[in-house]
């Protein structure tokens, strides 16, 4: 059940939700000054005729409200399009995650290494153990380092589905036989919890994400467990 106190952000892991928070706290204090202004205004219009006649037929007042606007919304567009900048910009990702979406679950695929892919289908409830999340827990966890650049690759199999973990401040929309990508760098080790924001059938909110990010000598000792040792050295000279 939604309580107040868990109205705002989740925690950031990655700096593109760091700007995107202070970016949103930013513009709600614009949006606060604008609302006092304005019902500071309506109240003097509502109680003072001097004052309405004054503020309703006079040309350097109607000039102030129309330029001050552009003003403020400088301030808010500028900051916007660095963002919009920002999330789509591809930084020469260290690693490369592929993410196919179908109804209903997730597939991965790690393009860099060699027979790593896995589906990932959420834990039915009767199936959780203790200190498990209900409807969120998966039965293969996307694993990825931490303080490296990763780009994620996504599709779909069948019909439109959106890969979304809000911590991270990714978004992605799959679309069938189009593939989009983005990028993301997490600074922190963790469970972070995500999941499909587009609706896409009957079991839309069956369809979880989970990222466990570990530091990169876990990651490697991961992949050399799931690789053969051939594989492993085709990896290191490659």
């Amino acid at each position: 059940m939604s309580t107040w106190n868990l109205l705002q952000f989740q925690n950031g892991i990655s700096p593109l939700i760091e700007q995107l928070i202070f970016f949103h706290d930013h513009t709600i204090i614009i949006i606060l000054i604008i609302t006092i202004l304005v019902a500071y205004l309506i109240f003097i219009l509502f109680f003072n005729k001097i004052s309405n006649r004054y503020l309703l037929h006079n040309q350097i007042i109607e000039i102030i409200w129309t330029i001050l606007p552009a003003f403020v919304l400088l301030f808010i567009a500028l900051p916007s399009l660095r963002l919009l900048y920002l999330i789509d910009e591809i930084y020469k990702p260290i690693i490369t995650l592929k993410s196919i979406g179908h109804q209903w679950y997730w597939s991965y695929e790690y393009p860099d290494f060699i027979n790593i892919e896995f589906d990932s289908y959420m834990i039915p409830t009767n199936e959780l153990i203790n200190n498990q999340f209900r409807l969120l827990e998966v039965d293969n966890r996307i694993i990825l380092p931490i303080n490296l650049q990763i780009r994620i690759l996504t599709t779909s199999n069948d019909v439109i589905h959106s890969w979304t973990v809000p911590s991270l401040g990714v978004k992605i929309d799959r679309i069938p036989g189009r593939l989009n990508q983005t990028n993301f760098i997490i600074n922190q080790p963790g469970l972070f919890f995500g999941q499909c924001s587009e609706i896409c059938g009957t079991n839309h909110r069956f369809i979880p994400i989970v990222i466990e990010s570990i530091s990169i000598k876990s990651f490697i000792n991961w992949v050399k467990s799931i690789i053969s040792l051939d594989d492993w050295k085709q990896v290191m000279v490659s």
